[in-house]
């Protein structure tokens, strides 16, 4: 199990991952972001359930932004920042759309 974030560049136009690579990389982006930059993301791996949500598109565009600065941080490991670089892509591309960002 794991989830399937929409506007992805998969078969299904997701990017997927297990429940395990998202909660990791949650703990790489901890570790990179400052802390406001963190909390204003940890909502989206900090999930009580696996229940689908939706990300406004605005929302989406600030959460790229985030993502993107983690990627290219000096101390997020390279495998790492290019997973969180994908995810970024996603919300970019769920803003640019004006459609909602969804994780399932």
């Amino acid at each position: 199990m794991g989830w399937n974030v929409s506007h992805g560049t998969n078969a299904n136009g997701e990017f997927r991952r297990s429940y395990t690579s998202m909660s990791n990389l949650a703990q790489q982006l901890a570790h990179v972001l400052s802390a406001s930059d963190w909390r204003s993301i940890a909502y989206l791996f900090n999930r009580p359930s696996g229940d689908p949500f939706t990300v406004a598109p605005a929302e989406a565009s600030r959460v790229a932004d985030v993502l993107r600065n983690a990627a290219v941080h000096r101390l997020m490991p390279g495998d790492w920042g290019a997973t969180a670089d994908e995810l970024a892509d996603a919300a970019d591309r769920a803003a640019c759309a004006g459609e909602p960002w969804t994780w399932r």
